[in-house]
């Protein structure tokens, strides 16, 4: 069976709390950097922040990826 990337976080989203939550501190740290992107002006310690909100977004980014993965992996077996 075949399922589109979509589809399937469609029923991630509807019934993996762990992927829910996962995809909710992604968009709390998108807003986070969004704050700080409208600054005209960073200081070091903004910078820093804004650094690590990058690394964490993404690799909560990476979790999300692999639910996917290991999802269409497991679809593909059966």
């Amino acid at each position: 069976m075949s399922m589109d990337s979509g589809v399937i976080r469609q029923d991630l989203m509807a019934h993996d709390e762990t992927f829910r939550q996962l995809v909710s501190r992604h968009h709390e740290l998108e807003s986070q950097l969004d704050k700080l992107k409208r600054r005209k002006y960073l200081s070091a310690d903004e910078e820093a922040e804004e650094n690590r909100i990058k690394k964490l977004k993404l690799r909560i980014k990476d979790e999300m990826e692999q639910q996917l993965r290991r999802r269409l992996s497991e679809i593909a077996e059966a």
